[in-house]
């Protein structure tokens, strides 16, 4: 097993595991953990009995949101079915997807859907893959627990503060002009404006760009897949929550787990999709049925020639989907696990592709 981490430490308990979690690409520094040094996972192995015998490896990578669950189902699995060999990183869903797309992974976790040019450079290069649906997650909108001017931010009050027409705002009461211009009557504090969040290679950022601010900016005639460029990027969310916690007026986003985790250092901002609407606080419930704006699937993807070839990656999967392995691992995690109807046509989908 190798797992690679630069994002933070999740404890994933099938028994007792402690692995941490990347974010970003492939700058992350901290040391991979390999199968001779990793803990032993002990405990609940839900489903492992019906996974036969594997021998091989996989090599997984992709987003940083996902990586927590498959590295917590690849550490469950490895204990119940020594011959199984696992390497798991997170560099983030763009910069996974170059990697899958070259044939140099099995599966890409990837917290969006792949796009078009992604596909298009994975049919290019000959690579079949089928798209498998796992979880819902959703992206908190974060500043300093010390700042209780703001509780809620519109779709149109973030993309003022954060959106391509916002390079250079130095405060909060900047971005009132094209707020206002919007139709919000948010009142922005005149306070500096500290702002950090994940970076281009990050499924986070691409998922917050697509969902908060496409239809403003196709709208506004400004470009659609972009922040402003001006702002503290990083690809550690370790790094993110830092930066939010030491600026009194700070503001981010990170994925809802993360900031979960991280309640004692910073808070979570409600969520109005519509300009002056209903504030959404995210929560699995919210996140689960919709209501909270910023939510958002979590996938694999497989590369399905490989799965043919290799049975230790058809096992992972079979034991990915089967009953209770994900639920389990969202014990400690906190994403949202699909409804039954929904993780049935995800089995579907792998039983068609396999």
């Amino acid at each position: 097993m190798q797992f690679t981490t630069s994002k933070r430490l999740v404890a994933l308990a099938f028994g007792a595991m402690v692995i941490a979690g990347a974010c970003g690409n492939s700058s992350a520094t901290s040391a991979p953990t390999s199968s001779a040094t990793a803990a032993p996972t002990a405990g609940a192995t839900a489903g492992a009995s019906q996974v036969a015998g594997i021998s091989g490896s996989i090599i997984v990578s992709g987003s940083s949101t996902v990586e927590p669950i498959s590295a917590g189902v690849a550490e469950a699995l490895a204990a119940a079915k020594k011959g199984f060999k696992w390497t798991v990183t997170g560099p983030g869903t763009g910069d996974g997807f170059k990697t899958f797309c070259a044939g140099e992974t099995d599966i890409s976790d990837a917290s969006r859907k792949i796009k078009d040019e992604e596909a298009k450079l994975c049919a290019d290069k000959g690579i079949k893959y089928v798209e498998l649906k796992i979880a819902f997650d959703g992206m908190s909108v974060l500043t300093s627990v010390k700042n209780t001017a703001v509780a809620c931010l519109s779709f149109a009050d973030l993309y003022a503060l954060v959106g391509p027409e916002s390079t250079g705002f130095a405060k909060w009461s900047d971005a009132a002009s094209i707020a206002k211009a919007l139709g919000s009557n948010t009142a922005f504090p005149d306070a500096p404006l500290s702002i950090i969040g994940p970076g281009e290679e990050s499924g986070t950022y691409d998922s917050f760009v697509e969902i908060a601010f496409k239809a403003i900016a196709t709208a506004r005639k400004q470009d659609p897949k972009v922040t402003r460029p001006d702002y503290t990027a990083s690809a550690n969310d370790n790094a993110i929550i830092d930066g939010i916690a030491g600026s009194d007026t700070s503001l981010g986003w990170v994925g809802f787990a993360f900031a979960e985790e991280n309640k004692d250092k910073v808070q979570e901002i409600k969520v109005a999709k519509d300009v002056n609407g209903t504030c959404v606080a995210p929560d699995a419930a919210t996140i689960a049925d919709g209501s909270y704006p910023l939510s958002r699937s979590l996938y694999l993807y497989v590369n399905t020639a490989k799965a043919k070839a290799n049975p230790a990656i058809s096992a992972y999967v079979d034991y990915y989907l089967t009953d209770g392995t994900i639920s389990k691992v969202l014990e400690t995690v906190p994403y949202v696990n699909l409804p039954a109807a929904t993780l049935a046509a995800t089995r579907d989908a792998w039983a068609a592709a396999k």
